[in-house]
């Protein structure tokens, strides 16, 4: 049995959602310096759809996906040529680095259909879990932390946690902001893969800071003092604790 990511019956509130953040982005974008990478995301929401827009607009190519990628036309066609749609296994295939941006109640599912495919992978988790949602999977999250909920269902994949500690909104209306770009917490136990998501997070135009390993992503989860904060780096930094 597979879980259906993207309901096909929402399907249109995802892409205008998507659309409507991805506009208040506004015209200044960089071209990224470092080398493209191919990025695959899991799922077509908000998330998704704003950091695709991001990223294919600093050059990297994104596939979104969702069960019924034909209902992505017109999400991808609106996030120019870089963007395209496939299935969750053909996104996974084709990133150099994949982007987990679903429901958090869908990774055991993800690990039940795609775990295998994620193993050796730069894994972007971007995931919260909510209460009313997620069900057993929060109270998993409850009890240990959302960081080793993460390492258990993405068993063997590079997992960065990353661009989980705010709203699609508040990344649309961040990105490439002037007078200090808005920091980016990061997490994770693998330095090359940190260092790479690090590369996307600058090229998606904000400011990345690395807070530590996969366990210290706690600190940003929702609900923790790190959460939904729009300061800059050095601003960011001081609040959690952070040596440069």
């Amino acid at each position: 049995m597979h879980f259906e990511f993207v309901k096909r019956r929402s399907i249109l509130a995802h892409v205008s959602g998507a659309a409507v953040a991805f506009a208040l982005v506004g015209s200044a974008w960089a071209q990224t310096e470092s080398e493209p990478m191919r990025i695959g995301i899991i799922g077509a929401g908000n998330i998704g759809g704003t950091l695709g827009g991001l990223w294919a607009r600093a050059g990297h190519p994104v596939m979104l996906s969702s069960r019924h990628p034909e209902d992505l036309k017109g999400l991808v066609d609106g996030l120019g040529p870089k963007a395209r749609a496939g299935t969750p296994a053909e996104a996974i295939a084709f990133g150099d680095v994949v982007l987990v941006a679903v429901p958090y109640k869908a990774y055991p599912q993800i690990a039940q259909d795609h775990g295998a495919a994620l193993k050796g992978k730069i894994v972007i988790d971007a995931g919260n879990a909510t209460q009313a949602r997620d069900g057993e999977v929060y109270g998993e999250v409850q009890a240990s932390g959302i960081a080793a909920v993460s390492a258990k269902y993405l068993i063997g994949a590079h997992i960065v946690r990353a661009f989980n500690a705010a709203n699609y909104k508040v990344f649309a209306q961040n990105a490439h902001r002037e007078g200090g770009r808005m920091a980016i917490p990061l997490a994770g136990d693998d330095p090359q893969s940190v260092a790479e998501v690090s590369k996307l997070v600058t090229d998606a135009g904000f400011a990345p800071v690395v807070v530590g390993p996969l366990r210290t992503a706690d600190s940003f989860a929702m609900g923790s003092p790190g959460f939904g904060l729009e300061l800059t780096a050095p601003d960011l930094r001081t609040r959690l604790g952070v040596t440069p």
